[in-house]
């Protein structure tokens, strides 16, 4: 069961990587597109999706933040890239954001999402640099 989970998990973080690349991609350009139903709710099913699975895998391997210093990383890089997420996306449909900072705000979060899966494959803080 665990390898399910773990291989889901993996594959509903790719979803979700791809499809806000999709939606940054989609702000910077200020196009209609991400007013669409299925742009504004797909990316809550995956991510809750994702969110279930990383507890789950957390709960099956008794790994708690408190205890586990990578895991405690990659919980806090998740709260980065969500909140540099929602400038990219929601901040994105405001005329005083220009594309400039939206893109720049969307290669940050690109960034931050890289760093949280170096930190899930090395198990360290460090992320690759360990």
């Amino acid at each position: 069961m665990y390898t399910l989970i773990k291989h889901l998990h993996i594959s509903l973080a790719a979803a979700s990587i791809t499809l806000f690349v999709t939606r940054a991609w989609w702000s910077v350009r200020d196009t209609s597109r991400l007013r669409r139903r299925w742009v504004r709710v797909l990316p809550h099913v995956i991510d809750t999706g994702l969110l279930a699975c990383g507890v789950t895998l957390m709960v099956m391997l008794r790994a708690w933040p408190q205890h586990t210093p990578w895991l405690a990383a990659k919980l806090v890089a998740l709260l980065v890239y969500i909140g540099l997420g929602a400038v990219v996306i929601k901040g994105g449909r405001s005329a005083t954001l220009n594309p400039t900072t939206r893109a720049t705000f969307a290669v940050l979060a690109v960034a931050v999402f890289a760093y949280m899966v170096g930190v899930a494959v090395r198990h360290h803080p460090a992320s690759w640099l360990a």
